[in-house]
C-alpha cells in the first residue's frame, strides 16, 4: 500500500542514537516493535494494573492486554488514513512501558515521592526504559530505537513545552525530540486509539465486576440506541452479547469518527507532509465535538459507578500508600535496596540521586512484586 504524503516514510527516518545495522528484511520500524515485544517491560505490563489489581481477577484488563488491543485499533485507523502501520504499531506497544505498578494509584504515589526531584511521569520514564534501563546489546544502552518511536512515544499526549525532568533534560540535548511541536500522525492516532481502548474495556471490565448493569448504561441514550437495536434484532440474547454488542458498536463508532474528522483536518489545515502535521497548533488526529460529549457523558457514568466504587478507591488507596511506604523506608536507609539494584549506588551519591534510583526500582514493579516487597518489609510474620 501506498503510503500518504503526510505518513512517516522509514527511508526519512531521522535514524538511531548509535550507529546500527541495516536489515534488508525489516523496517527500522519494523525493529523497533520487535525490539519492544522483547524488552523485559513490555512482559511486565502483564502484571501490572489496568484499574483492578493484577490479582483481583485473570479474566479483566492488564497493561499488556490493553497494548495490544490499543495496537490493533491503531493499525486499523493508520491502515484507513494510509499512514504508517508499522511505527504507529510499534508507539502503540510501547505507550504503556513505563506505568508503575497499580495504574494511576501507583503512579501519584510515585509522583507524591518524587515532588522534590521532579516528580515522575509514566510517558518520560518509557523514554528511560526505550533508551538506558533496557540493556541487550554490548554496544550501548538501552534499546537504540529510531527518533520517531523515541518521539512519538514522550509527545504521544502533546508537545511538552516545559521539561523539569532531569532525564528528558540530558537525553533531549543528545538526542533532540522537537518536545515542543506535535508529533507525527502515526503517534496520534496511537494516543486516541488508547482512549478508544480504555474507554471501552471499562465499560466491559466494570459491567463485569458488577458494578453497574444493562440498565444503568441505559442512561447514556447513545448507548441506549445500541441495546435497542441489538435486542429488537436478538430478543433472547443474554447480558453477556448484550454487554460485547455495546463494546463492539462502540469501538466502531469511535474509529469512524475519529477518522471522518481527522480526514476534514487534515484538508482544513492543507496537511501535505509530516512536517506539517509538527508545525500544527493542535492535534489533527481527533474526535469530533459531538464525539468528545459522548466520551464525556461517559467518563461522568464510569466514575459515578465504576472509578469512585468503594472497592476500587479502597484498592487505589491502598496502592497508593504501599508505593509511597516503599518509597519511603528506601529512601531512608537505601541498604535495604536488592543488591543488584544498590550496586548503582555508593556511600557518596546524592540524595537526588538515591530518589531516581530507588524511584526506577518501584517503578519496575509489578503489582505482586510491590505487594510482596512491601509484605517482607513491613509484615514481621513474612519471610525475608
Amino acid at each position: 500500500m501506498d503510503l500518504a504524503t503526510y505518513a512517516t516514510k522509514p527511508e526519512d527516518s531521522r535514524g538511531r542514537l548509535y550507529p546500527d545495522f541495516t536489515n534488508i528484511i525489516r523496517s527500522p520500524f519494523q525493529r523497533d516493535r520487535d525490539r519492544l515485544i522483547h524488552s523485559s517491560a513490555f512482559r511486565r505490563l502483564d502484571g501490572k494494573t489496568q484499574v483492578f489489581a493484577y490479582h483481583e481477577g485473570k479474566n479483566y484488563r492488564t497493561r499488556l492486554t490493553h497494548s495490544i488491543e490499543v495496537a490493533q485499533i491503531t493499525r486499523t485507523i493508520c491502515k484507513s488514513l494510509n499512514l504508517n502501520e508499522e511505527l504507529a504499531e510499534a508507539l502503540a506497544l510501547a505507550h504503556d512501558l513505563g506505568h508503575s505498578p497499580f495504574g494511576h494509584a501507583g503512579e501519584r504515589g510515585l509522583q507524591n515521592s518524587m515532588k522534590k526531584y521532579g516528580g515522575f511521569d509514566h510517558n518520560i520514564h518509557s523514554l528511560k526504559i526505550m533508551t538506558k534501563t533496557e540493556i541487550h546489546y554490548p554496544e550501548f544502552e538501552g534499546l537504540n530505537l529510531t527518533w520517531e518511536t523515541l518521539e512519538g512515544t514522550v509527545k504521544h499526549n502533546g508537545p511538552i513545552k516545559k521539561i523539569s525532568n532531569n532525564y528528558l533534560k540530558e537525553f533531549n540535548q543528545k538526542f533532540d525530540l522537537d518536545l515542543k511541536n506535535y508529533p507525527s500522525l502515526e503517534a496520534q492516532v496511537a494516543s486516541f486509539a488508547d482512549d478508544i481502548a480504555y474507554n471501552n474495556h471499562d465499560i466491559d471490565d466494570g459491567f463485569r465486576a458488577g458494578f453497574f448493569s444493562i440498565n444503568d448504561l441505559r442512561e447514556l441514550p447513545f448507548i441506549n440506541e445500541i441495546l435497542t437495536k441489538f435486542e429488537a434484532e436478538n430478543p433472547n440474547a443474554d447480558d453477556n452479547l448484550r454487554i460485547y454488542s455495546v463494546t463492539r458498536n462502540m469501538i466502531a463508532r469511535m474509529i469512524f469518527d475519529v477518522l471522518d474528522n481527522s480526514r476534514e483536518n487534515i484538508k482544513k489545515y492543507k496537511i501535505q507532509t509530516p512536517q506539517d502535521v509538527r508545525k500544527q497548533k493542535c492535534f489533527i488526529v481527533d474526535f469530533s465535538s459531538a464525539m468528545h460529549e459522548e466520551i464525556s457523558q461517559l467518563h461522568q457514568f464510569l466514575k459515578k459507578y465504576f472509578y469512585t466504587n468503594t472497592s476500587v478507591a479502597r484498592m487505589d488507596m491502598k496502592s497508593q500508600r504501599i508505593v509511597e511506604e516503599l518509597f519511603a523506608i528506601f529512601t531512608n536507609d537505601w541498604m535495604l535496596l536488592p543488591m543488584d539494584v544498590r550496586k548503582h549506588l555508593d556511600k557518596n551519591a546524592s540524595d537526588e540521586r538515591i530518589a531516581d534510583v530507588i524511584c526506577e526500582y518501584i517503578a519496575n514493579m509489578t503489582d505482586m512484586h510491590a505487594i510482596e516487597e512491601h509484605k517482607k518489609l513491613y509484615d514481621p510474620h513474612t519471610r525475608f
